[in-house]
């Protein structure tokens, strides 16, 4: 193999390889005798096809296999005579006539192009201080969510009197605006349960003292961040019908109840309540010293950026801003800006969670942390169990797709130097309220291995 470098500007790296011809030959050749003693041919005896026919039957898809094995060595072992970490898979284009290649006649020449990891020095780990909120769980809350289990477990019964809060009533309705019924506006047979909240403000609370057999015109203005861009801030009327009225079966909240749902008593019911409002916290709670983490790691760093890794990723985070405007549900923070500015935005977003994640890898590497693939199994034969009798299907499609097992290794890649950081680094409990600590919930999913769904602008300073 002959390699050379032809351009070298910045992170971008070009190379031209060539595998002469001589050498694929000695390949075919060295495969022909290798298969030669176990080919079966009729006319001629086990072992004893010549090399010239075998060639003539088999030649040209060995010589493809040939080539295709040669290019994947030949990139390798370029990368490794160029020492180059490059920052994703090369591009590569081949340069030869490929019929003559095939035939022996050319040597097989191809470009390789890359971006390589930028060369830089982490900060001084030791040094960062981050402040991490904790929120007790209150007995309140606990008997909040044992309400809330019972009413979804218990469900709902015939009543004979008027709707009051908590109370389910069973409505046909018609949505009109300026007195024309839009698309998505109408049902029936519709369950309300009135203080959930599901659905828009107003609507609930207007179905109170309502009963079977009731017509009523709820009149409500649809929310300014209503998913449906067509119909926020509009006023709206429902024409509805009450249908029934049902309220939350009655029953003790007791030992037996408990039983019911599988649990030894109501004692160790509200524990399991409890243990699960403090693992919401816990998560929530490293969310936010991981957000705070990311702003001080990337205040700390400035290095140069593979520009083909930052426009693959500002290209992701854009078509997802161009499907939520298409569907009415893009960010209201972005209202009133030109499409240069917010391009401007979400590029800054780009570059910050390429550089975090530039940043994590090389800490990762440096301290050698690496994740199993005994670690990968577990997270896989997690995700199957979400789909009750179809886990073989899971296993077998990640088993089709190398690309989906990346995906399950780079979070839990990212996660596992994240801990490593968090022991390294000076981290301080703040005790705050539960609305303190769950305000901009959206922080879950901003991390540079697992991008978020809508990348806010604001977004641009905090966490990505």
């Amino acid at each position: 193999m002959q390699f050379t470098e032809r351009r070298s500007e910045g992170l971008l790296r070009v190379y031209d390889v060539t595998v002469p011809a001589a050498e694929l030959q000695q390949k075919l050749n060295a495969k022909i005798e290798e298969v030669r003693p176990r080919v079966r041919i009729n006319g001629f005896r086990p072992g004893k096809v010549p090399a010239s026919h075998i060639r003539k039957l088999y030649g040209p898809g060995m010589m493809q296999d040939i080539i295709n094995e040669a290019v994947q060595s030949s990139t390798k072992e370029s990368l490794e005579r160029a020492n180059a970490r490059p920052a994703a898979q090369p591009d590569l284009a081949v340069k030869s006539n490929m019929e003559q290649v095939m035939a022996g006649q050319a040597d097989l020449q191809f470009e390789l192009s890359l971006e390589i990891i930028p060369e830089f020095e982490p900060a001084d780990l030791k040094s960062i201080k981050v402040t991490k909120p904790v929120a007790a769980v209150s007995d309140e809350q606990v008997d909040e969510a044992l309400t809330e289990l019972a009413r979804n477990q218990r469900g709902f019964e015939e009543k004979a009197g008027p709707a009051a809060d908590g109370d389910a009533v069973i409505v046909d309705f018609v949505g009109r605006i300026d007195g024309e019924a839009f698309q998505g506006g109408s049902a029936n047979d519709a369950q309300v349960v009135i203080g959930s909240k599901q659905f828009i403000p107003g609507f609930e609370e207007q179905l109170v003292g309502a009963k079977a057999g009731d017509e009523r015109v709820l009149k409500v203005t649809f929310p300014d961040d209503y998913g449906a861009a067509e119909l926020k801030g509009k006023a709206a009327e429902f024409e509805t019908k009450v249908k029934a009225v049902r309220a939350p079966k009655a029953g003790e909240l007791d030992d037996a109840w408990a039983a019911e749902l599988g649990f030894d008593s109501l004692g160790a019911l509200k524990e399991a309540l409890r243990k699960r409002i403090e693992n919401d916290h816990a998560a929530q709670s490293r969310a936010k010293a991981k957000r705070a983490l990311f702003d001080q790691l990337d205040e700390r760093h400035d290095f140069e950026l593979p520009p083909r890794m930052v426009e693959a990723e500002f290209s992701q985070i854009w078509r997802q801003i161009e499907q939520d405007k298409a569907k009415g549900a893009d960010d209201p923070a972005d209202a009133g800006k030109s499409e240069d500015e917010l391009k401007a935005e979400y590029r800054g977003i780009a570059e910050r969670r390429v550089r975090l994640g530039l940043l994590l890898a090389e800490i990762g590497r440096r301290h050698k942390l690496e994740v199993s693939d005994q670690e990968v199994a577990q997270a896989i034969a997690q995700q199957a169990r979400n789909f009750p009798g179809q886990e073989r299907q899971i296993y077998e499609m990640y088993q089709r797709n190398p690309g989906m097992v990346a995906n399950v290794r780079a979070p839990l890649y990212e996660e596992k130097v994240v801990d490593y950081v968090m022991e390294l680094i000076s981290v301080t409990n703040e005790t705050v309220t539960r609305e303190q600590l769950f305000a901009d919930d959206d922080v879950k999913a901003e991390t540079p291995a697992a991008p978020k769904k809508k990348a806010k602008a604001k977004a641009a300073k905090a966490e990505d």
